[in-house]
């Protein structure tokens, strides 16, 4: 599993603590599933430009944590989640309008603070990954595919923005069951068709709106626009049973 280094440089412990945060995002939306073996130290250590000490006290925390466990001379393996008693919402929480509508009341309350911070606290490089996942959205969408992947990647990076822990490990864990979405119909009419792609367009300008105001630097403007863009998904999600 090759791991993408975070930009720029920064003292020992905050690397230690990216890298923690950059295994912990995929341990939690599943792309390092229970069972897969980390890259060595001295790949990691090459992948991220960063030194040993800073390699094993990241593993240590994560040790810490309950979702790796280091097996002495064969490697250092991931265990999952933790126990089933912490915090989660799985894909069968999910499964009725009722499930879906209050999943969007919980992103409004917590999406919406996010957004001001990351237009508060962002990088060029978090700025990038929010653009890289639109253009990806794109990309889906007018190729007839499932954004969902995108679509997750995008508020992740926005999360990640405001250099608050917290809000990205939450939207990790919640995984990609915040992305709701109604499974892709290969009998679908060519109008049927037309008109998810004309949706998911509409959906993928708010998203472009919540990136703009977070690139101008606009606090305010970065909450209202997606304020606005989860609120649109939750009404459009009561009128049509549909997609989100």
């Amino acid at each position: 599993m090759t791991l993408i280094p975070p930009a720029g440089r920064r003292r020992p412990r905050s690397l230690a603590l990216e890298l923690v945060e950059s295994i912990g995002d995929r341990i939690r939306d599943g792309r390092l599933a229970p069972g897969t073996k980390l890259p060595t130290e001295a790949a990691i250590m090459t992948e991220f430009d960063v030194s040993r000490t800073v390699v094993r006290e990241a593993i240590s925390r994560l040790q810490a944590s309950g979702l790796v466990e280091t097996r002495h001379g064969i490697g250092t393996f991931v265990l999952g989640l933790g126990e089933p008693s912490g915090f989660r919402i799985a894909p069968e929480q999910v499964a009725t309008l009722r499930d879906v509508i209050a999943m969007l009341e919980l992103r409004i309350g917590v999406e919406t603070e996010a957004a001001a911070l990351a237009a508060q606290r962002r990088s060029e490089a978090d700025l990038q990954a929010m653009r890289a996942a639109l253009t990806e959205v794109a990309a889906a969408v007018e190729a007839g595919r499932d954004a969902v992947e995108a679509d997750f990647q995008f508020h992740l990076a926005i999360a990640r923005a405001t250099g608050n822990h917290h809000f990205a490990e939450l939207i990790g864990t919640l995984g990609r069951t915040i992305i709701p979405r109604s499974r892709l119909d290969a009998d679908s009419t060519p109008e049927q068709e037309q008109e998810r792609r004309s949706y998911l367009r509409r959906v993928n300008a708010e998203h472009d709106s919540i990136c703009d105001a977070i690139a101008a630097g606009d606090p305010e403007g970065a909450r209202a626009a997606m304020r606005t863009h989860l609120a649109n998904s939750r009404e459009r999600r009561r009128r049509m049973g549909g997609d989100r």
